[in-house]
């Protein structure tokens, strides 16, 4: 295989949304996102090796679990789902959810419509004994040193789009070395050069990357482009190639052995 090509080899897309008209969506600062649905999606990354992804909770999703559960049923074995819950969820939620397939609770410092930032800790600790759950954050990586002492504390934890700042990347990489995990996603929407960062990560810890499109890209610059994926293939080069798009995300979400055929 050339990996000047987009990859003929089984994808895990780490960071998805699937947005469905049918299920509540909440304005985010006057934003509702066109729909986005499970053929959609399916249709877009037709050709690309998906057999598998996480759907990822959006800000506009707030609490609302009712979708997720519906997209992950249509998606079927292979998809996860990255959920947003209050800090007053009980564990027999969280066991509801993680049955239904969900494998993490979101944090989205960005946009809000999660737990906040001062319920981090206790939340992301309860549901990882509840269920195995890691945490994944949507930050800019400036504010990592804010944060830096509880999350390299945490059991597990991921973070998205490398980080979206340049300036972020000395506190990213700390992490990196202390076992958080990095999604190389959402480079319509970075202030960085996604392939150095993907080398320095890479560099810290070859476990640490995962690929994922962020499609459908709500609110970047510029939508998930297949020549994303070609750039993933050309930094990652062959060693690394079948780590970043499956074996790492495999682990992290601790996906089953046949879930890659």
């Amino acid at each position: 295989m050339e990996i000047t090509e987009r990859p003929e080899r089984p994808v895990f897309d780490a960071h998805l949304h699937i947005v469905d008209p049918r299920f509540p969506l909440v304005e985010n600062d006057g934003y509702l996102p066109p729909a986005f649905t499970v053929g959609q999606y399916r249709e877009r990354v037709s050709g690309l090796g998906v057999r598998g992804g996480a759907v990822v909770s959006g800000s506009f999703q707030g609490f609302d679990q009712t979708y997720l559960r519906d997209a992950l049923t249509a998606l079927g074995p292979g998809f996860v789902g990255v959920t947003q819950v209050p800090a007053t969820v009980t564990d027999e939620e969280i066991a509801g959810l993680d049955a239904a397939g969900v494998r993490a609770v979101r944090f989205n410092a960005r946009r809000g419509g999660s737990a906040t930032l001062d319920q981090l800790d206790r939340l992301a600790r309860r549901v990882h004994d509840v269920a195995g759950w890691h945490t994944e954050l949507y930050i800019d990586a400036r504010d990592l040193p804010d944060l830096a002492t509880t999350l390299a504390a945490l059991p597990a934890v991921s973070l998205d789009h490398l980080g979206l700042h340049r300036d972020g990347l000395p506190p990213l990489l700390a992490l990196v070395e202390s076992g958080v995990k990095v999604k190389a996603t959402g480079f319509g929407r970075v202030d960085l050069d996604p392939a150095e960062v993907m080398k320095a990560v890479l560099k810290a810890d070859p476990h640490a990357l995962v690929f994922g499109t962020d499609l459908p890209s709500t609110r970047a610059r510029r939508p998930f482009a297949d020549d994303d994926l070609a750039l993933v293939a050309r930094t990652v080069g062959e060693e690394h190639l079948d780590a970043v798009l499956w074996d790492n995300a495999a682990a992290l979400y601790r996906l089953p052995t046949e879930a890659r055929t």
